[in-house]
């Protein structure tokens, strides 16, 4: 169960690879955050992409830091399932989610391609029973990926 669902599509003018081959460098993933946000490498990604890491096999701790520079919290990262050029599918535990869940689908377009990101998660017990806790979260996350998909199309072009 979670305490909240977050998704958000974009379509783009590019080629489906050319997107899963950016997004899964952590070059792309911050340049998809930037400014906001920017995240750190573990010892297990350094030199690998997203998608080549091992499923099921915890890659190490990526820090997220607000500005770039202020920690804010941390990703557990670990992929439970790729399909190479097109899905990732991360679980994950963070500082201040026991669960976060993050899949990414990028589809093939006649003018390019989709890019889908859908975001489950459930904040950890003390968090979880502050008041409002469970809504702010949802619109952070949610306003953090609609960030990151005009950061998409600021790169890739839109179709339509």
């Amino acid at each position: 169960m979670s305490d909240a669902d977050v998704s958000v599509t974009v379509a783009l003018a590019a080629p489906a690879a050319t997107v899963w081959e950016r997004a899964t460098e952590l070059d792309g993933v911050n340049e998809e955050l930037r400014p906001w946000v920017r995240m750190t490498a573990p010892a297990g990604l350094r030199g690998r992409r997203i998608s080549d890491l091992e499923p099921g096999v915890p890659a190490g701790r990526c820090w997220l830091l607000l500005g770039g520079f202020l920690p804010v919290d941390y990703d557990e990262l670990m992929l439970v399932e790729v399909e190479e050029s097109r899905r990732f599918l991360e679980r994950s535990r963070m500082l201040t989610m026991e669960v976060w869940q993050h899949e990414r689908l990028v589809e093939p377009a006649d003018a390019g391609c989709t890019v889908t990101d859908r975001l489950t998660f459930r904040l950890r017990g003390p968090l979880a029973r502050l008041p409002g806790s469970k809504l702010l979260a949802r619109a952070i996350v949610g306003a953090l990926f609609r960030h990151r998909h005009r950061r998409l199309a600021a790169m890739h072009g839109t179709v339509g």
